[in-house]
């Protein structure tokens, strides 16, 4: 049984008024236990409506969103997937409310009924997840962090619940490169160990060398579904989305397009170069890589 399952969701914000906006148009997804999908697309194609849906946030007009075989639309499901699937907004600071950042993180364990050693346990552990000092925290207000800071502030605050789901909204946006690829390197290791990760981004680097699916939406809907390499060959399809390729798959059809095909699509630069390597070593077997030095 998939972990998470959409089936034919449909949703409108501000249904039956003059002011009712659709947002999802028939949207369907399943994912298994330990995958991780990252959905792209322009902005209003419905991607942060689709992380809503996953913890109850929103309901379908239409359709209707599984998590672990029971409905959403059950009140009683609802009450309960916090401590299942955990939200990371866009805004992560209209999420907060406690005056200090250990407190914030510290709001989920401590409602799950833990004891103050694993409530500090899980604080400390899911602030080094994304960079952040606990000795700083116990002392800092979250609201006068910069927005990055905050983004990872957020973050903390689900993984110390230890879901078994996540929905990222942008998740490494406004943070910088090291907090990036530290945060990047964790969510692998969520992965690794049996998390599922659904989140929105626009980096298709990161989608490149990150997701099991990429989903690939427009007009609340998916377009183009499937594994990176997969996804990102269909060039007209994603630019017609107005994604930008990945850089090692725009060097891969850039390639393509001088006459030069390479045998697979690379999703990183290392197997950008390999594969170009190897293509030039097919065609000129004495070929080899000149040392500058």
């Amino acid at each position: 049984m998939p972990i998470i399952s959409f089936t034919g969701v449909w949703h409108s914000y501000a249904r039956g008024t003059p002011m009712e906006t659709p947002s999802l148009s028939g949207f369907g997804l399943e994912l298994e236990k330990g995958q991780l999908a990252i959905l792209a697309g322009p902005p209003g194609s419905g991607k942060s409506t689709v992380l809503r849906h996953l913890n109850g946030l929103l309901q379908p007009d239409r359709g209707r969103v599984l998590i672990g075989g029971e409905d959403t639309r059950d009140k009683k499901v609802r009450g309960n997937l916090w401590k299942r699937v955990g939200l990371v907004l866009q805004y992560p600071e209209k999420q907060f409310f406690e005056e200090t950042v250990y407190r914030e993180v510290s709001f989920g364990p401590r409602n799950l009924g833990l004891d103050a050693p694993e409530v500090d346990r899980r604080v400390t552990g899911a602030l080094a997840m994304v960079g952040l000092d606990p000795r700083e925290a116990r002392r800092i207000s979250p609201f006068r962090l910069s927005g990055g800071e905050q983004r990872r502030v957020a973050l903390a605050s689900v993984l110390a619940v230890k879901p078994g789901i996540l929905a990222l909204d942008e998740p490494t946006a406004g943070i910088d490169p090291g907090g990036r690829s530290l945060i990047i390197e964790n969510l692998k290791k969520l992965k690794e160990k049996g998390v599922t990760i659904m989140m929105a981004g626009h980096n298709m680097d990161e989608a490149a060398a990150l997701a099991d699916l990429v989903v690939v939406m427009n007009q609340g809907r998916p377009v183009l579904t499937g594994p990176p390499g997969q996804v990102f060959a269909d060039t007209a399809a994603v630019r017609s989305a107005g994604l930008d390729l990945p850089f090692p798959c725009e060097v891969a059809h850039r390639l393509k397009q001088a006459g030069l095909e390479l045998e697979s699509m690379p999703l990183t630069v290392e197997e950008a170069a390999e594969a170009i390597y190897s293509r030039f070593k097919k065609r000129n077997p004495e070929f080899r890589i000149q040392n500058p030095e």
